[in-house]
C-alpha cells in the first residue's frame, strides 16, 4: 500500500532570453577623488552577466586640490594622467571593444574640472562623462545589485568616497531614495586631522560634522522605510574593505577571498575605530591590510560608517566588492540592449552567477541541470519524512548540484576536492562567507568518502546543525548524481514512494528511452545508496517502470 506519492514538477531549469549579440570586451574606469580604478569585463550576452577580467587601481590623490583657488592641482593632474594611460595601455593590450570612464566628486567641484577632461580627451583620447553625485548613487545600485541577494528585503547601501559618501536605500525593484553627501574620508583628513595621533578634539569635531552632514540623508532613508520594516546594510568602497579585512584578521587571522557577504557587526567596527584612532601613522601603516595611503585617512573613513550605522539603527554591514565600475558595466549592458529587463536581472542575481562560474569552469551545464533537477525533486519528495529544511538549503543543494563536477577542470581525479576549492574561491556573488562555505561542502561531498571529523573545512563549520545540513544535502546530491551516471538524461524522471512505517524509500524510474534498461545508473544508484541509507536512516528501492504511473 503506497503511504505518500509525490509527483514532482519534471522542468530542467535552463538559462533564459539568449541574447542575439556578440561578447564584448568592455573596460570601465571610475576617476575618483582618492583613487582612479578600472576593471575589464567579458560581457556575455546568453546569461546575461560579465566576467571580470582584470582590474586596475592607482591611487591619485586628485583631491588634494589647490587650498586657495580649488583648483586641481598640476601634479595631482600629472598623476592621474599617468595612471590614465596605464589603463588605456592595458585595456588596449586586452583589445576591449571600448572604455567607459566617469568623474565623481573632485573633478565636479573643482573649478578646472572640465578643462582636466579636455586633458584627457586630447591627450588620450579617452572621453570622459562627469557624473552628478544621483547618478554616481544609482550607478553604485546597479553594480551592488550586480553582485548580491537581497530577496524581499529592503537594504541600505553606503560607499565612503575619498571626497563624497553615498546613501541609497532600495529594494529589488527599484531605488527609493538616492543621495550623495560632501564627506568622504580624504575631505576630513584635509579640513580636521592635523595632530598624530588624531587628537581628542578632533576626533569629537570629526564624528559631530559627519552626523550634521548626514543627517538629512538618514532622516530622508527613515521616511522612507514602511512601517516595522528593517533593512540590511551593504557597504562598498575601499575605506569599508579595509574595515572588513583588519575585522577578519583579528578573528580568523586570514582575510577572506572573496570578501564579498562578509559581515562586520557595529560593536566590532566601533572596537577598531578606537584602537585605530589612539595609533599614529606609521602604527596604523603597520597594521597588515592597511596600505600607506589608506592608513592616512582610514580614521575619518571609518568614523562615516560608524555614525551611519548608529543614526540609522543598524547593527552590522555586509561587504559587497562591486559598486561604481560594475554599475556603470551593468548601466552599458542595458542601455545596448544586453538586458532587457532590468528586474529579471535584479531579481536573478545568486542562479546568473551560478551559471556564469559553471560557463567558466567548462561544466557540462545540461548534465548539471539534469542532476540538480533531481536533487530538488528528491529534496521535495522527502521533505517532512527524511529532513526538515527550507527554501534557504533548497538553494545551496541547487547551487553545488550545478558546480559539483566544476573540480574536472583542473583534474578528474579527486576533482570533488578541486570542485571545493573552486567554488570556495570563485566570483560567486549574491553569497555570503557561509553560504559560500555551505555550497562547497555540499559540493565536495558528492562522491568518495562522507563528510569527517578529521576534515578540516567540514570540522571548521561553525555550528553542528551546519554540519548535519551538508551531510544530509550531499547525501541527496549523491543519489542525483547516480541517476545521470552516463550524463545523457537516460532517466527522464521518478517518482517517490515513502513507507514510514518500514523505512523505505522507494524510486519509481522513468527511462527516457524505450528499451534501455538504464543498467549503469541503476548500478551507480545501488553503490551510492549506502551514504544515503546511513544518513537518513532508511532503505532505498529503486526499480524501473515500463511507462508512466497513472496516478491523480
Amino acid at each position: 500500500m503506497v503511504d505518500s506519492i509525490y509527483k514532482p514538477n519534471t522542468e530542467i531549469a535552463t538559462s533564459q532570453g539568449i541574447a542575439k549579440k556578440q561578447k564584448q570586451t568592455i573596460a570601465a574606469i571610475d576617476i575618483g577623488t582618492n583613487s582612479i580604478h578600472m576593471v575589464v569585463v567579458e560581457v556575455e550576452p546568453s546569461l546575461p552577466a560579465f566576467f571580470i577580467i582584470t582590474k586596475e587601481k592607482d591611487t591619485v590623490r586628485l583631491g588634494d586640490r589647490d587650498p586657495k583657488t580649488g583648483n586641481l592641482t598640476s601634479e595631482a593632474i600629472e598623476r592621474s594622467l599617468a595612471a590614465l594611460k596605464r589603463c588605456k595601455d592595458l585595456a588596449e593590450s586586452l583589445k576591449v571593444n571600448q572604455i567607459i570612464a566617469v568623474a565623481t566628486s573632485a573633478t565636479r567641484e573643482a573649478k578646472n574640472g572640465l578643462e582636466f577632461l579636455r586633458q584627457i580627451q586630447k591627450q588620450l583620447g579617452i572621453t570622459v562623462n562627469l557624473i552628478s553625485g544621483q547618478e554616481e548613487a544609482r550607478r553604485i545600485y546597479l553594480g551592488v545589485l550586480s553582485g548580491m541577494d537581497f530577496g524581499d528585503r529592503s537594504h541600505v547601501i553606503i560607499d565612503i568616497g575619498g571626497g563624497s559618501t553615498e546613501l541609497i536605500l532600495a529594494d529589488n525593484k527599484q531605488p527609493r531614495f538616492l543621495s550623495s553627501t560632501k564627506v568622504g574620508a580624504v575631505r576630513l583628513s584635509h579640513e580636521f586631522v592635523t595632530t598624530d595621533p588624531i587628537s581628542k578634539s578632533e576626533l569629537a569635531t570629526i564624528h559631530a560634522y559627519v552626523r550634521g552632514m548626514l543627517e538629512r540623508s538618514t532622516d530622508e532613508i527613515w521616511a522612507n522605510l514602511q512601517l516595522n520594516e528593517n533593512p540590511c546594510l551593504v557597504g562598498t568602497s575601499g575605506t569599508i574593505e579595509t574595515l572588513a579585512a583588519i575585522d577578519a584578521l583579528e578573528k580568523q587571522g586570514t582575510i577572506p577571498n572573496p570578501l564579498n557577504g562578509y559581515e562586520l557587526s557595529r560593536d566590532d567596527l566601533e572596537s577598531i575605530v578606537d584602537k585605530l584612532a589612539g595609533m599614529t601613522y606609521e602604527e596604523r601603516f603597520n597594521i597588515p591590510g592597511i596600505s600607506d595611503r589608506r592608513a592616512e585617512i582610514i580614521v575619518p573613513g571609518a568614523i562615516i560608517l560608524l555614525e551611519t550605522m548608529k543614526m540609522l539603527k543598524l547593527d552590522s554591514i555586509t561587504i559587497c566588492e562591486r559598486a561604481l565600475r560594475e554599475g556603470i558595466i551593468v548601466d552599458w549592458m542595458i542601455n545596448n540592449g544586453f538586458i532587457d529587463n532590468r528586474l529579471k536581472y535584479q531579481s536573478e542575481v545568486r542562479s546568473r552567477n551560478v551559471l556564469k562560474i559553471a560557463k567558466k569552469y567548462q561544466v557540462n551545464l545540461e548534465s548539471s541541470q539534469r542532476i540538480a533537477q533531481f536533487a530538488l525533486n528528491l529534496f521535495d519528495q522527502t521533505k517532512d519524512f527524511l529532513h526538515d529544511w527550507h527554501q534557504e538549503e533548497r538553494e545551496l543543494l541547487w547551487t553545488a548540484a550545478i558546480l559539483h563536477n566544476c573540480g574536472t577542470y583542473i583534474s578528474h581525479s579527486a576533482h570533488h576536492k578541486h570542485s571545493y576549492y573552486l567554488i570556495r574561491n570563485a566570483e560567486l556573488l549574491g553569497f555570503t562567507e557561509l553560504e559560500l562555505e555551505l555550497i562547497a561542502n555540499i559540493a565536495r561531498y558528492h562522491r568518495k568518502t562522507k563528510p569527517k571529523k578529521k576534515h578540516e573545512a567540514y570540522n571548521k563549520l561553525p555550528h553542528k546543525n551546519y554540519q548535519l545540513m551538508v551531510k544530509q544535502l550531499s547525501a541527496i546530491l549523491r543519489i542525483a548524481v547516480a541517476l545521470d551516471r552516463r550524463q545523457k538524461g537516460a532517466i527522464a524522471k521518478f517518482y517517490s514512494e515513502v513507507k514510514p512505517h518500514s523505512r523505505e524509500l522507494h524510486l519509481h524510474l522513468i527511462p527516457q528511452y524505450i528499451g534501455d534498461d538504464c543498467a549503469l545508473e541503476l548500478w551507480s544508484l545501488d553503490y551510492k545508496k549506502e551514504v544515503f541509507e546511513e544518513e537518513y536512516g532508511v532503505k532505498l528501492v529503486a526499480n524501473l517502470l515500463a511507462h508512466e504511473l497513472n496516478i491523480s
